[in-house]
């Protein structure tokens, strides 16, 4: 059934390409000759396998990954400590075009991996990156979020990144009034927050309520670039609101109002090497993180008989550390430490994530040009929120890496 769907997707892939490829030509737009901007269409992407071997254990649907939240919550929750395991869900493939228009150049991107979560977590299957387009001073689509610093990502082998990064590709509407390596950019984006129900998971009133988001996140980056490197502050403000439907005593109804600040940096140290870093704070932004649990816990509410709990934002803290260095045109190493730190609401359940740590050091070759192989040591870490429970996992993973890419039209 999925090679079936698989199968189909590509055979549909393959026919929109051959239909956009008319359009990357130059008659399609000016006169043979002409020095008028032409468009440009990039396919490009890379496959990627992985193997490697795991001390400790994880939740299947991660088997190939580092993260602290999926590790186990308890004794021997996913089995028996250390697992052999093999990959292909990095492989990438995305489309750029760049078309001239009287209004100035349209730039749009569409880009997919292999790599599939929520419905399709643990599956090798076609997972939307981004869906994004932009004209002037204006975007739309699913894309990088404004409070988010993709940059801080290392050259790492190991798929999901440093568990303390905000990272997060969203659906959003974006003004870039500075546009460069020094830029402003202001956003609009999609809503949404998890909550964590604790010890009152059987309490019958929570069956009955839902979320609302009434309002759109509002996300906005700033960014001062040199020849050192640069630095960046990214700031969001959201509101989410849960609505009781049910018609017994209780109104567990509220309200939160997230907010977030992240500070990062890439500052190069001479011509071989650069120290990405990233700290963030802020309350009820925990799906923004690149590994964490719920923006909302639960608290008691003393001496108030209709509403005996209340939802509280969660405060949560994220910390990146990395350098990159080159050793030669060849040889790189990555090496660094990320962690995560949730402040848990008082009844959330013992066994709720509290803290993560991660870590990773490696070696990476490129012998020829796209073509790079290596080995990674990766290190994650779980704390529990009260039950005493820590837990750490060593995993070690090599990668084989070959890289594609064509450009067809412009004006070269």
């Amino acid at each position: 059934m999925k090679d079936g769907r698989h199968l189909s997707f590509l055979v549909v892939a393959g026919i929109a390409a051959a239909l956009l490829l008319p359009l990357a030509t130059p008659v399609a737009w000016a006169e043979e000759g002409s020095e008028e901007a032409k468009p440009r269409f990039d396919l490009y992407g890379f496959v990627m396998t992985d193997a490697g071997y795991r001390t400790g254990q994880i939740d299947p649907d991660w088997f190939d990954v580092i993260r602290p939240t999926k590790m186990a919550a308890y004794e021997d929750e996913f089995g028996a400590d250390g697992n052999t395991y093999f990959s292909v869900r990095q492989t990438r493939f995305g489309t750029k075009a760049w078309f001239p228009t009287k209004l100035g150049e349209v730039f749009t991107v569409f880009e997919f991996e292999l790599f599939g979560t929520g419905v399709d977590a643990g599956q090798t299957t076609f997972r939307l990156r981004h869906a994004y387009g932009e004209l002037g001073h204006f975007g739309v689509g699913q894309y990088w979020s404004p409070f988010m610093d993709i940059d801080v990502f290392p050259n790492s082998l190991e798929y999901w990144g440093p568990s303390g990064m905000i990272f997060f590709r969203n659906i959003q509407i974006r003004w870039m009034p500075i546009q460069g390596d020094t830029r402003l950019t202001i956003a609009l984006e999609r809503p949404g927050a998890s909550g964590d129900q604790g010890q009152y998971d059987d309490f019958i009133g929570l069956d009955d309520v839902a979320t609302h988001f009434p309002l759109p996140d509002l996300s906005a980056e700033y960014r001062h670039a040199g020849e050192w490197g640069y630095v960046e502050v990214a700031g969001i403000l959201r509101y989410v609101e849960w609505d009781d439907l049910g018609t017994d005593q209780f109104d567990l109804a509220g309200s939160a109002t997230g907010w977030g600040v992240n500070l990062s940096s890439n500052l190069k140290l001479g011509d071989a090497s650069t120290l990405r870093l990233q700290v963030v704070y802020g309350e009820a932004i925990e799906n923004y993180f690149n590994d964490s649990t719920v923006d909302i816990g639960i608290e008691p509410n003393p001496g108030d008989p209709t509403t005996p709990i209340k939802g509280v934002a969660l405060p949560a803290l994220g910390i990146v550390a990395f350098l990159d260095h080159n050793w030669s045109s060849e040889w790189s190493t990555s090496i660094g430490y990320s962690l995560t730190d949730i402040d848990n609401a008082s009844s959330q359940d013992p066994s709720a994530f509290s803290s993560g740590q991660y870590a990773l050091v490696n070696l990476l070759h490129t012998p020829v040009p796209n073509v790079m192989y290596g080995a990674e040591l990766q290190y994650g870490y779980r704390k529990n929120f009260s039950d005493g429970w820590t837990v750490d996992d060593f995993k070690v993973q090599f990668s084989f890496k070959y890289n594609f890419s064509t450009t067809i039209g412009g004006n070269s």
